[in-house]
């Protein structure tokens, strides 16, 4: 596995060795020793998956105060743009964001670690996308921001109007509103 930075430290892209012959290929998705000694200690307690179609965008979401996670996510099938936001109101990195194109053919991952917003739009005709967390989910520590909020100025590929979202995700709180982590 190729851990790469990000421009915001805790961030990682990882980048599996994928094996490939005649039969198709194979790569570890995943190696706790490994991981650990990269990202710090991560123990997955839970895996959760969802299937998207084209525009749908999922986010952005994250878990407040003893129930935070980090997450360890893939796509399975198809392509999507990840996001992964700061939203540590006293980081140097506060706000900003990084993004990355995870697909079944790079077979990308990204660490994201606890006190970020996360999110991801599908660019393919349908997504599979498989996350690992280290924390429970717990729905009282809910928390979003409004994936177009301009203080982000997230830079999405597809325009809004293309977009399919959950009204939950529609009527979001902007990120001077929400609850965030101190």
């Amino acid at each position: 596995m190729n851990f790469i930075p990000t421009k915001i430290p805790g961030v990682i892209i990882i980048e599996p060795k994928v094996f490939y012959d005649a039969r198709g290929y194979f790569y570890e998705s995943y190696k706790k020793e490994i991981l650990d000694s990269k990202i710090g200690k991560f123990e997955v307690v839970q895996e959760n998956e969802s299937k998207s179609v084209y525009g749908v965008l999922r986010g952005i979401h994250f878990q407040k105060g003893a129930n935070a996670q980090a997450k360890l996510v893939r796509v399975l099938k198809g392509n999507v743009i990840d996001v992964a936001i700061d939203l540590r109101k006293f980081s140097p990195t506060f706000a900003q964001y990084v993004m990355v194109e995870l697909s079944d053919e790079n077979k990308h991952q990204l660490f994201v670690p606890k006190g970020f917003g996360h999110a991801y739009l599908v660019l393919s005709d349908e997504a599979v996308f498989s996350y690992k967390v280290d924390n429970v989910y717990a729905p009282q520590a809910e928390g979003s921001v409004l994936f177009n909020d301009p203080t982000l100025d997230i830079k999405w590929p597809i325009d809004k109007d293309k977009m399919i979202l959950s009204d939950k995700d529609i009527h979001a709180p902007l990120l001077a509103n929400a609850y965030l982590f101190d």
